[in-house]
């Protein structure tokens, strides 16, 4: 009673003291020192992109000790991969013993950012660079391999952030090889030191300190404690680079490749929504933009069915290390403007963090930042990595409004220990990188919770036999089971928990066996088949009786190219996971047969909706159009930049692009994509007619701005509903991209928009559209924009479509004329 009437309490003074402020976007912290260093480099270099900064060459900087040329080298990258930035990663500095970096700073936190590129930098074995790194008293790094890490991750270079607090005027930052062999060496790439608010990741956004999950105590973060952050993400939205944070640099990335199960969605949102923020959530706390984006669980007509999943993230942690995590709300739905319309419970790690938590509660209002902060114990294990789980899930016990949940964005912090004032964890080990069974176990342990759970309310009379023991095994296994009802939907729930195999990287892959396959496509019946290409045919299956749907992919067994393609998109595809990227479930190759097993996508193909126009008969809006064409990008962006072997996927074309339940596009068909390759590499045409790089077909050269030609050629399908290639009524082919520079020079704009649209489009968000398409289709590959250029347009395509004013929208009279920015692009023939 007391704990009830102290909360009470606490949450009155809280609402008492709360002042709500409305911000422009521009509005934003200023930093007191705002050092950026581009180690092993001579200039200094402005970085336009995403950064918007000056870097300076640490060897003309006043950071590096007198005598840094005779205890250190610096060098350049010896790969020169486009979808590497120049900067801060093409130089390094090396050192084979140890170096301070010396600052002068004012007093208070700072945020510390080390980047890293591991390259055999001038002949050295780059796996035998092992570094430490102290900064203010504090252990960063200790025998810490970027190469294994690199690996783990899947990424060609990443940056190491650390928050450490200066009590003095000087911050000496150390490196220094981890043992003392002749052959061990550290490297660093680039160095940040960026100011920070005092209390920015000290105090919860109630004003106090956050809890311990699982425990009823405060944990107090004093200057003593340092942080290591791990996780940034922008749930539900786009990449935000760090010239668009508040004024510290962060960057914010997408959450799509850690989310766990298909019961997710995205939320409608409002780019031009006024976010408040309050003394307790400053406007420097995160964007507006992240609290304008969110994910919420799938939509249901009854959402009932919600109480029975989950909403899950998973994040690869240290073991042995108390984490921050923070977690960032913001209600914007419309209907929700009082307090209990929306509940839900927060779990972490298994633990009850806030069991019935309403953002309209703790907001006052609709439209306020709110931010929640959790310390999580995560144990030691002997792999020395283990994955921390976020789930949330609706609270049923106050009955509310809607039966959902919805997160806007995710820190997570690693937290020094107390004795040593140690960040550093242990390398990945390599039985890690070949894959894990903590996934596979997680999905078979709690869908038996899950199928337990549900014998038990059918109470058949069937099982009265053995109708005790189930309830014995269910009160052992109860709390487990009310924590986590993961119950996917991509049809991972139907199989027996030995028969998942060990999982390579993020992705699940099960082998089935024929029995299995035949059922679920009813001895493939002809009823069942929804589709055909050069691998084989698609067949609509089922394992949980039309419960869950599967898509099932038969290849010809006469087609060559069905081999190479069958044992190319397992290859691929068991070792990414991203939410634009199509699922493979799994694989049989029984009697002969070779057959894969996808996520079924309930809207067919982009191809469909736009030139067949034969589900439900209406077309795709230009929002929907838009939506589709960023997924596609983010997508690419993922297989160019988001994996250490960066993928090339060469049959980029509207029939490859598949829309989920909610729209969602989904890449498919990786059978003819390339990975793990330099700057280019030759190989033989391949590809589709319509959607081919010229550049390539003459040159044999394949680069990932292949790529990009082949999206010009969808971003133009999606505007004007025209096919790649068509038939005239002489019977001559019309190719789409040469079709649409004759009617730019011929100033017929308004003929490539889809008459569907030309009421809808704003005049602004067209231009800059078909500004980036057609500089996709640009002849020479080194003129195409990079795949995050061209997601940076279209977001802000669609920025301009929603804030824009509709009264412009497109109509017939309206001057379209395109700029000289179109008449310097040359398109060539594609073939």
């Amino acid at each position: 009673m007391n704990a009830i009437i102290c909360s009470g309490y606490i949450f009155i003074l809280y609402l008492s003291n709360l002042q709500l402020v409305a911000v422009a976007d521009d509005v934003s912290y200023v930093p007191t020192e705002n050092i950026v260093l581009s180690c092993g480099s001579n200039t200094s270099q402005f970085v336009q992109y995403d950064d918007g900064r000056n870097w300076k060459g640490d060897i003309v900087s006043p950071y590096v000790p007198s005598d840094a040329d005779t205890n250190s080298l610096t060098v350049r990258s010896p790969n020169t991969l486009e979808s590497i930035p120049e900067v801060p990663y093409m130089t390094a500095r090396i050192f084979h013993s140890k170096f301070t970096y010396t600052f002068n700073v004012t007093p208070g936190p700072k945020f510390i950012r080390l980047h890293f590129y591991p390259a055999s930098y001038i002949n050295l074995n780059i796996s035998n660079a092992f570094l430490s790194v102290s900064a203010a008293n504090f252990t960063l790094l200790h025998n810490f391999s970027a190469s294994l890490n690199a690996d783990y991750y899947n990424l060609a270079y990443f940056m190491k952030e650390f928050i450490v607090h200066v009590s003095g005027s000087v911050l000496q930052l150390t490196f220094s090889p981890s043992y003392n062999a002749s052959h061990a060496f550290a490297f660093v790439n680039g160095i940040e030191v960026v100011s920070m608010p005092l209390n920015l990741y000290t105090t919860g956004g109630d004003g106090v300190p956050p809890t311990l999950v699982g425990h009823k105590k405060f944990v107090d973060i004093y200057n003593d404690t340092a942080m290591e952050n791990l996780y940034r993400l922008n749930v539900g939205g786009e990449q935000i680079p760090p010239k668009y944070d508040t004024g510290m640099f962060r960057s914010w990335d997408s959450d799509d490749v850690y989310i766990f199960g298909s019961n997710i969605d995205t939320r409608p949102f409002n780019m031009s929504m006024l976010v408040l923020y309050s003394d307790n959530a400053p406007p420097y706390s995160a964007p507006a933009d992240v609290y304008r984006t969110s994910r919420s669980m799938a939509a249901f007509d009854n959402e009932l069915i919600n109480l029975n999943y989950n909403m899950t993230w998973f994040f690869p942690v240290d073991s042995g290390f108390l984490y921050l995590v923070r977690l960032h709300f913001c209600e914007i739905f419309p209907g929700i403007t009082k307090v209990n319309q929306l509940v839900f419970t927060v779990f972490l790690n298994n633990q009850t963090a806030e069991e019935d938590f309403d953002v309209i509660y703790w907001g006052g209002e609709p439209g306020v930042a709110v931010y929640r902060d959790y310390v999580v114990m995560v144990p030691h294990v002997n792999e020395g990595k283990q994955d921390l789980w976020l789930d949330l899930h609706p609270y049923k016990d106050s009955k509310p409004m809607y039966y959902t949940a919805f997160l806007n964005g995710v820190e997570i912090f690693k937290l020094s220990n107390f004795g040593d004032k140690s960040l550093a964890g242990l390398n990945p080990s390599k039985s890690f990188l070949s894959g894990s069974d903590e996934k596979a176990s997680h999905v078979a342990h709690f869908n038996k919770s899950s199928n337990k759970l549900k014998f038990v309310l059918i109470g058949c009379g069937l099982l009265a036999v053995v109708l005790p023991l189930l309830l014995c095994l269910l009160l052992i296994r109860l709390k487990v089971i009310n924590l986590r009802r993961v119950v996917s939907l991509c049809g991972l729930t139907v199989h027996t928990p030995n028969r998942i195999e060990k999982a390579k990287q993020w992705s699940l892959c099960t082998q089935f066996s024929m029995r299995e396959i035949k059922l679920a496509t009813n001895d493939f019946h002809e009823d069942l088949l929804i589709g055909t290409g050069g691998f084989g045919s698609v067949y609509k299956g089922s394992f949980t009786d039309g419960a869950t749907y599967v898509a099932v992919k038969r290849a010809n067994p006469v087609s060559e190219q069905g081999i190479s393609e069958f044992e190319a998109e397992i290859l691929l595809l068991s070792q990414l996971r991203h939410h634009n990227l199509v699922s493979l479930l799994g694989y049989c190759n029984e009697d002969g047969e070779m057959i894969l097993v996808y996520d079924f996508m309930a809207n067919g193909s982009l191809h469909d909706h736009l030139h067949l126009r034969q589900r439900d008969g209406s077309p795709l809006d230009w929002i929907q159009r838009l939506e589709i064409c960023m997924g596609i990008a983010r997508g690419l962006h993922y297989l160019h930049t988001g994996t250490k072997d960066r993928i090339i996927h060469r049959d980029i074309k509207t029939t490859n692009i598949l829309l989920d339940h909610n729209w969602v596009p989904k890449i498919s068909d990786f059978g003819l994509s390339k990975a793990g390759f330099p700057s280019f590499v030759t190989t033989n045409v391949k590809g589709s007619i319509g959607y081919l790089d010229p550049e390539c077909y003459e040159s044999l050269k394949l680069t990932e701005k292949s790529d990009i030609y082949s999206l010009g050629v969808v971003l133009l399908e999606v505007l004007t509903a025209r096919p790649a290639v068509s038939v005239s009524e002489d019977n001559e082919h019309i190719n789409l991209a040469e079709w649409t520079v004759w009617c730019l020079e011929n100033g017929n704009v308004e003929e490539i928009v889809d008459p569907n649209l030309k009421e809808n489009i704003n005049k602004e968000c067209f231009e800059l559209y078909l500004e980036v398409a057609m500089k996709c289709l640009a002849e020479r590959g080194v003129e195409r924009p990079s795949i995050g250029e061209v997601l940076e347009s279209l977001v802000l395509a669609m920025h301009l479509q929603i804030n824009g004013n509709h009264n412009a929208a497109l109509q017939g009279d309206s001057d379209l004329t395109p700029g000289v920015e179109f008449s310097e692009i040359m398109t060539p023939i594609g073939r």
